[in-house]
């Protein structure tokens, strides 16, 4: 849990530290659920790379689920050696074993060299367009 904390402080330097009970309980919902999943690489002996896999409930593609894979982050330092595109193999596996009829990666829009590896894997960028709304700083 601490290594991957690590790496999401890396992907979003401004985002506040989680306390340690509350990053524990966040883990374990995440953890503990079949329908989501951390995935982890490692490379000498430490977790360089994630991404988490979540699946929707879907009432359309034969009630097949939707996957969803966010919070792709590599270290910054192991960059280039191909760690991203194993965790998107292993969730994209995943994906398909349970059942998925798509699986959806949103990524900031100024992250081309991030969007060069989805493509790699398989990804199409311009299949569907996907829009996001964050919440106000007021709710």
């Amino acid at each position: 849990m601490r290594a991957v904390l690590a790496l999401y402080a890396e992907l979003r330097p401004g985002d506040p530290p989680l306390g340690a009970e509350r990053a524990a309980a966040a883990w374990a919902k995440v953890h503990d659920t079949p329908q989501s999943m951390v995935i982890v690489c490692e490379h000498e002996g430490a977790v360089r790379a994630t991404c988490m896999l979540a699946l929707v409930a879907n009432l359309a593609s034969d009630a097949r689920p939707i996957g969803v894979i966010e919070h792709v982050i590599t270290s910054a330092a192991f960059r280039r050696l191909g760690l991203a595109e194993a965790c998107l193999r292993l969730a994209l596996d995943e994906a398909w074993r349970l059942g998925c009829c798509k699986v959806v990666l949103l990524s900031g829009a100024q992250r081309p060299q991030a969007h060069r590896v989805y493509e790699k894997v398989g990804f199409d960028g311009d299949a569907e367009r996907g829009f996001v709304i964050k919440r106000p700083a007021s709710a």
